[in-house]
């Protein structure tokens, strides 16, 4: 498994809020600036599904990035299972006046693990700086 991390500037209450809702989904889920997600629908419990579309914002390349919860608690723990059939942990650490993000996952065949290591990291930071903006 490959693991990036993060800690969030932010109660543990609003960054699990802009983790899973849709609109906030859309604000965040892209590695870079000439990316963005038009399209993000999520129902969070075990057994329910998520569908995020990332595309290019020249309109050139799109994907969707879906799966299967395979375990929720609340405030602290997701996993789910990518439409590839690659597993995903991701970890809420309540620090004092921060959220430390822990998010592993199976890496695919087609990029190198550095790529894709990156790749999610550049995510998670940019999820990081909408939820650390968003409360000022």
């Amino acid at each position: 498994m490959i693991t990036v991390q993060s800690t969030i500037n932010a109660s543990i209450d609003q960054v699990w809020e802009k983790w899973t809702t849709p609109e906030h989904i859309m604000k965040w889920n892209n590695a870079s600036d000439d990316w963005h997600t038009p399209f993000a629908e999520n129902d969070l419990k075990v057994g329910g599904k998520f569908k995020y579309t990332m595309a290019s914002k020249d309109g050139t390349m799109q994907f969707d990035f879906e799966g299967v919860y395979t375990k929720v608690e609340n405030l602290s723990l997701i996993e789910y299972q990518l439409a590839d059939g690659r597993k995903v942990i991701l970890v809420f650490e309540k620090e004092a006046d921060n959220v430390k993000i822990i998010e592993s996952f199976d890496p695919e065949t087609e990029n190198t693990e550095e790529l894709q290591k990156n790749g999610w990291q550049a995510i998670l930071d940019n999820f990081k700086k909408h939820v650390e903006n968003a409360t000022l």
